[in-house]
């Protein structure tokens, strides 16, 4: 692991203190000595720079972000000179949605709708420029004071042009498997459709202070959903709308098609749930019905998503024999 102490100046940076720590880089507060800036540096950890998995994620994330531009969207700073594997950000004061959910389990309704309002808009500008984020959930989601939002951590978002990646293929990096759409469980390309996936469920767990498919095993978890209805909001809360529990089911159907074509028709329907017509749905009436995949489907399942992870372990061997 590398530490920076504070006052230890990294080239053109002084580090002002540790901000945030994960298992695979650290991340610091520092000033920028040429302009006086405040900005966020993150410092891969010295074992993850041989993991070329990992590897390729940072520079995936440190190439979308230089080419993005938008207030919803944490800014990446372009700058060459380096004197080690870094990451210049700018600093967001805030904190993550996930830590606002720890400590209110569940958000008022004009507050859950403000925030995913804005997640909304940030996701129109990446989709717009062929960007899917396929990893939003909480931990991505920087809310300041006035619950203005940020996205953050592009590492496995997809370009239009970048090449295909599915859940399978990144089984080994992905943390909690709630945000995942069915079609990316299913090892299919993941589209615009799939973040707004994960806008429905961030929806549903600000409303209920539950996950739509709160399963204690991963990946039961990620079966239920191609298999079960969610517990229907208002069955949580009574106080959920009728209008906001339809906007919730159309961001979370299982088939893509079916779901909201774009994150401004989400926002659309977020702005104005008086004029939603409310649907005849099955979830409303099957929800208590629970199946689940034979033991044989869960084993297809399980070792598609170790075909990739195999692959990449057999190239780091051939790359150090």
């Amino acid at each position: 692991m590398y530490s920076l102490e504070s006052g230890a100046q990294l080239d053109h940076y002084r580090i002002e203190g540790l901000a945030a720590e994960s298992g695979m880089a650290s991340i610091y507060r520092a000033t920028d000595l040429r302009n006086g800036w405040g900005v966020a540096i993150k410092v891969p950890h010295f074992e993850m720079e041989s993991d070329p998995l990992f590897f390729d994620r940072f520079k995936r994330e440190a190439e979308i972000g230089r080419d993005l531009d938008h207030p919803g969207v944490m800014k990446v700073f372009d700058d060459q000179e380096r004197s080690r594997v870094y990451m210049v950000m700018e600093w967001v004061d805030g904190c993550p949605l996930r830590k606002i959910l720890n400590e209110q389990k569940k958000l008022p309704a004009e507050r859950a709708v403000r925030i995913a309002l804005g997640i909304c808009e940030a996701l129109e500008y990446i989709h717009g420029r062929g960007i899917v984020h396929r990893d939003l959930k909480p931990e991505n989601i920087m809310v300041d004071a006035g619950d203005r939002i940020k996205l953050i951590d592009f590492g496995i978002a997809g370009t239009a042009k970048g090449r295909r990646l599915t859940f399978g293929r990144l089984a080994r990096t992905m943390g909690t498997p709630d945000y995942v759409s069915p079609e990316q469980v299913k090892s299919k390309r993941g589209d615009a459709r799939s973040d707004l996936y994960a806008v429905g469920v961030m929806l549903y767990e600000m409303l209920t202070g539950e996950v739509p498919f709160p399963e204690p095993n991963p990946l039961v978890a990620l079966n239920s959903r191609l298999l079960n209805h969610p517990i229907p909001p208002r069955e949580i809360d009574p106080g959920i709308s009728p209008q906001m529990q339809e906007i919730i089911y159309r961001a979370l159907e299982r088939n893509p098609e079916d779901r909201y074509a774009s994150a401004r028709e989400f926002a659309k329907d977020l702005n104005d749930p008086d004029s939603i017509s409310i649907a005849e749905r099955d979830e409303l009436r099957d929800w208590r019905l629970r199946r689940s995949l034979r033991p044989k489907t869960v084993l297809i399942y399980a070792m598609l998503a170790m075909i990739p992870i195999m692959f990449l372990l057999l190239l780091v061997l051939i790359k150090r024999s």
